[in-house]
């Protein structure tokens, strides 16, 4: 199975409790980083794989290796394959790390990397994989999922953010828990609600 996501912000102190910029109700960065990695890990499966669409952990401390360690082993505790795309958040230095400590899941890479973007094609369609949204103009069976924006969604529906505070997930029937990556079957369902969605503005 492939699931999607987009900045979980491991360690980001300054996203706790309810702010403008992203309402995570949790006291603690170790509170939320268990309940991402829980919920996570409750739907992926080691065979999975997750694009992760970028700002994967904000956290620094002296020296820098430390910083790195204790990213490295929150997402080594994830379930299944990561394909990471370069955030504004994620260090070179990080990516280094990870790829230095590399090893394999099932005989494949645990830890995949795009500075910019991937495109892979999904149920008769193309879906780019971005941090940032694109703006791509009118376009025909293409879809851009994406991160940056947090709780905020772009005013177009070929556009759809997945990551963990999109407001985007008011589309689905059943919302998953906090830091659960979206399925296959749930970004069909965001991509056609935010269609109807826009259609019913005309």
């Amino acid at each position: 199975m492939q699931y999607f996501t987009s900045d979980t912000h491991f360690f980001h102190d300054r996203l706790l409790g309810i702010s403008e910029f992203s309402p995570r109700p949790f006291l603690t960065v170790e509170d939320m980083n268990e309940t991402i990695i829980n919920n996570w890990n409750t739907r992926v499966g080691e065979n999975d794989v997750v694009y992760h669409l970028g700002d994967i952990a904000v956290l620094h401390t002296r020296p820098e290796k430390d910083s790195l360690e204790q990213i490295f082993e929150v997402l080594d505790s994830l379930n299944g394959r990561l394909v990471l795309i370069k955030g504004n958040h994620d260090s070179r230095a990080l990516f280094k790390y990870l790829e230095k400590n590399n090893h394999l899941v099932n005989g494949k890479p645990k830890f995949e990397f795009h500075d910019v973007g991937a495109l892979i094609k999904m149920n008769h369609r193309q879906y780019y994989l971005t941090h940032y949204p694109m703006m791509m103009g009118i376009v025909k069976q293409i879809i851009n999922l994406h991160g940056h924006i947090h709780h905020y969604a772009v005013p177009v529906k070929e556009n759809i953010n997945v990551g963990i505070d999109t407001p985007e997930s008011d589309y689905l029937k059943e919302k998953p828990a906090f830091g659960t990556p979206f399925s296959e079957a749930e970004i069909e369902e965001m991509v056609a609600g935010k269609k109807v969605d826009f259609a019913k503005r005309k």
